[in-house]
C-alpha cells in the first residue's frame, strides 16, 4: 500500500469519541441524581439506617396464613373481571380514536391533533386517581375500579394503535383509491387486516397492566383484592399480607405468560 493511499484510508477511518464528552455526560448525570436526592429529601444514611426493617417486615410475613386464601379468591377473581371488562370496554371505544389520531388516514391537522391531545390527557391521569374519583361519584364497589380502567386502556391501546396505523404500508391503500373505494373500504380492507395482530398484542398487554393496577385499586374503595391488601397492611397482619402477594403473584405469571406465548403466535 502506497503512502497516499494509507493517508485517505486514515482519513476516512471514523475517529474515537472525545473523553470530553464521556466524562462531561457522567458528571452531567451524577449532578441530576445528586440534586433529584437532595430535592426530594433522600439520603444515604436514612436508606442506611431503615434497611434492617426491611428484615423485620419479612420474618413478620413469613409463614404466610394459607388459611386465608379462601377468603381472597373471590376478591381476586373479581379484580381479573375488572381488568377483563375495562380492558375490553377501553379496546373498544380506542378502536375509532386511533383512526381519527392516524394523520395517514385523517389528513387534517386541526382534526387529529386535538384528539391526540385528549389521549395524552387520559395517559396523563393516573388510574388511581381515576378510580378515586369514580368512587366519589358512584360510590364503593368494583364499578368506579372498571370505569377507570376503561378510561386508562383508552389512552393506552388507542396511542400504541394510532402509532401502527401509521405505519402501515400505504401501496394497498393507493390501489383501493384508485379503484375509486371509498373511506369506509378503505379503512376495513386496507387498514385493519395490516393492523390486526398489532391491536391484539396490544389489548393483551393492556389486560396485563390492568390485572396489575386493579390489584391496588381497592386501595381506594374501587373493589377487588385492594381492599384486602388494605385491610391487612393497616392491622399489620402481614402474615395474610404475604398470602395475598403470593396468590397474585401466581395469577399475574400466569396470566403474563399465557399472554407472552399469544403475542408471540401473532407476531
Amino acid at each position: 500500500m502506497s503512502g497516499k493511499e494509507s493517508n485517505v484510508k486514515t482519513l476516512n477511518s471514523p475517529k474515537p469519541p472525545a473523553k470530553t464528552k464521556f466524562m462531561f455526560t457522567v458528571i452531567l448525570i451524577i449532578a441530576l441524581l445528586w440534586w433529584s436526592a437532595y430535592k426530594a429529601d433522600a439520603t444515604f444514611s436514612e436508606l442506611i439506617a431503615g434497611f434492617p426493617n426491611i428484615f423485620d417486615v419479612l420474618v413478620q410475613m413469613w409463614p404466610p396464613d394459607w388459611a386465608y386464601f379462601e377468603r381472597i379468591v373471590e376478591p381476586l377473581l373479581e379484580t381479573i373481571r375488572m381488568a377483563i371488562l375495562g380492558t375490553t370496554f377501553g379496546a373498544i371505544i380506542a378502536i375509532p380514536l386511533a383512526i381519527v389520531c392516524a394523520s395517514n388516514i385523517v389528513r387534517v391537522s386541526y382534526i387529529f391533533y386535538p384528539f391526540r391531545f385528549i389521549l395524552n390527557l387520559i395517559r396523563t391521569v393516573p388510574d388511581l386517581l381515576l378510580a378515586s374519583i369514580f368512587v366519589a361519584i358512584f360510590g364503593i364497589g368494583a364499578l368506579p375500579g372498571i370505569i377507570a380502567l376503561t378510561i386508562f386502556s383508552i389512552g393506552l391501546v388507542a396511542k400504541l394503535l394510532y402509532e401502527a396505523i401509521e405505519s402501515i404500508d400505504p401501496g394497498p391503500l393507493e390501489a383501493m383509491t384508485a379503484v375509486g373505494a371509498n373511506k369506509i373500504q378503505w379503512i376495513f380492507f386496507g387498514v385493519i387486516p395490516q393492523v390486526t395482530a398489532h391491536f391484539t398484542s396490544y389489548v393483551l398487554y393492556t389486560f396485563e397492566v390492568n390485572v396489575r393496577a386493579a390489584a391496588i385499586l381497592g386501595l381506594v374503595g374501587a373493589g377487588g383484592i385492594g381492599e384486602y391488601y388494605d385491610r391487612t397492611l393497616n392491622f399489620l397482619q402481614y402474615d395474610r399480607a404475604s398470602s395475598i402477594i403470593i396468590l397474585t403473584l401466581i395469577v399475574v405469571l400466569f396470566i403474563d405468560y399465557v399472554s407472552t406465548k399469544l403475542r408471540e403466535k401473532l407476531l
